[in-house]
């Protein structure tokens, strides 16, 4: 007997959990049934997938090698089906996309509208994540595509076999609210100005926040950190209602009236967009299209500059 389907999903939800009662709790059959099927392939490939002397359920050497294409076989064959369900005059169709946080502030509306006018009938399925877990997702054939970054150093910064395409380049600025004193500044703001001001920034977990920091580090700037948030929009509320400044792309600070922009010298470094997936995967219609949408996508007044 050769292994089916339901083996390979039944040994990689035990391998995943560690468990046979969650794992069985997940895949709806009882224990009993799902022991006795891993057992079964078991049996039919001479060898022991399994080590369960311990407290946890462990992949044996054998275990762990099998799965590698266990793994890889399920996802071969998931590309399959969606390439014969895929309609090349997308009047159906499925996408699944991530972007990462700042994206969602003010690309993510315009591209979905534009892409839902264009193709109605394809569903989209839109997440906010890190770019890490982005590539992560890819990798694992649970996105399509992916909005992120890209940088030039280091050439590898993108994890193996994540291909990046260059979009347009995004630019930061120092955000003030309406009756901010800064609201009227002429010119650049020196970066050293900033020193001991009170700010309201992204928290850490922000890729922005970190390049804000590194940037603030190398002209040794220490500014007073009076408040952090992991969200964009109680940062650009936060600004408006205090006397608090931040620092946002420019692409988001215009997107919100009450805020000014106010470029630093020396400015912080831009950062290129890039739309991301894996190099060895299906690419449905629904996906080269939205490629197509994004790569074209035209400047207007308050966008960024697309390349």
């Amino acid at each position: 007997m050769r292994p089916e389907l339901r083996h390979l999903r039944y040994l990689l939800a035990v391998a995943e959990h560690a468990n046979y009662t969650r794992a069985a709790e997940e895949l709806h059959i009882s224990q009993p049934t799902l022991s006795q099927q891993i057992k079964q392939l078991e049996k039919t490939l001479g060898a022991q997938l399994l080590d369960r002397t311990g407290r946890t359920v462990r992949l044996t050497d054998a275990g762990t090698a099998y799965v590698h294409y266990a793994r890889r076989a399920l996802r071969d064959l998931a590309a399959g089906e969606r390439a014969v369900l895929d309609v090349q005059d997308l009047s159906r169709g499925h996408l699944r996309l991530a972007v990462t946080p700042t994206f969602t502030a003010y690309l993510t509306g315009p591209l979905v509208a534009g892409f839902h006018a264009a193709h109605p009938g394809i569903t989209l399925n839109v997440q906010e994540m890190t770019q890490d877990r982005i590539e992560a997702e890819l990798l694992a054939d649970r996105l399509d595509l992916g909005i992120g970054f890209t940088t030039a150093d280091p050439p590898g910064s993108h994890l193996p076999g994540i291909s990046a395409a260059t979009l347009f380049t995004e630019t930061l600025s120092l955000a003030v609210g309406p009756d901010h004193p800064d609201a009227q500044h002429e010119g650049p703001l020196p970066v050293r100005a900033l020193h001991d001001r009170h700010l309201v920034l992204l928290s850490a977990e922000f890729a922005t926040r970190r390049q804000i920091d590194a940037h603030f580090a190398e002209h040794r700037v220490r500014p007073y950190i009076a408040v952090e948030v992991n969200s964009l929009n109680a940062l650009t509320e936060i600004v408006r209602r205090t006397p608090l400044a931040t620092v946002l792309p420019d692409a988001i600070t215009r997107e919100h009236a009450h805020l000014s922009p106010v470029p630093l010298t020396p400015a912080l470094p831009s950062r290129t967009a890039a739309l991301l997936h894996r190099e060895t995967t299906y690419r449905s219609a629904a996906a080269r299209a939205f490629t197509r949408l994004i790569t074209q996508w035209p400047p207007s007044p308050g966008a960024p500059d697309f390349a």
